[in-house]
């Protein structure tokens, strides 16, 4: 993933985390890839996976802005409800084992008039390459740490009532990111 991330993804996820504001959870933030790009904020950031979460502190305390990793998995929250502004995962929901348990918790302590940002691969709306993702995806998962190439995220994020606000599609229609907030009842 490197040459993706120095040549393509350091602008995306520039541009998105530059949308986060006051108190910011991070889901998986994995080595801490995101922390340069906050400003102005309060983050607290969540990585189960030890061996990433170690170089995180790393990178949060080189960070501009406050930072506090902590150990902790996104399909349960140890946070209370309506505790942050923003949310934002990064090429996690993939990895996650339960998708709809993680999502349904990133609603539940995000404020009602809160953001969720996500930048993430998704399962192509082309029939073949989505096929093509669906029969390489067993393997994948098995080589990159539990990744499904084919998850369908913007499904599941409306399936779970969150109104996506915005989507931008990028390098192929593969890789999306995603403005959304808790649907307003």
């Amino acid at each position: 993933m490197k040459p993706l991330e120095t040549k393509r993804f350091i602008d995306i996820r520039s541009n998105l985390i530059n949308k986060a504001k006051g108190e910011v959870l991070e889901i998986g933030c994995g080595t801490g890839i995101n922390f340069s790009f906050y400003k102005d904020v309060t983050v607290t950031a969540i990585e189960p996976n030890p061996v990433l979460r170690k170089t995180s502190y790393e990178r949060a305390s080189e960070a501009k802005t406050p930072i506090h990793v902590i150990e902790g998995n996104a399909e349960q929250l140890s946070f209370s409800d309506h505790s942050f502004d923003t949310v934002v995962g990064t090429l996690v929901l993939c990895t996650i084992p339960n998708p709809v348990k993680a999502i349904r918790e990133i609603s539940r302590v995000c404020k009602p008039t809160g953001t969720i940002l996500l930048f993430e691969h998704v399962r192509h709306e082309n029939a073949i390459l989505g096929k093509l993702q669906d029969l390489l995806s067993p393997v994948w998962k098995r080589a990159c740490d539990g990744c499904h190439l084919n998850r369908d995220t913007i499904h599941l994020l409306k399936e779970e009532e969150i109104e996506i606000i915005e989507i931008n599609k990028h390098l192929g229609d593969i890789f999306v990111t995603i403005e959304a907030r808790k649907k307003q009842k």
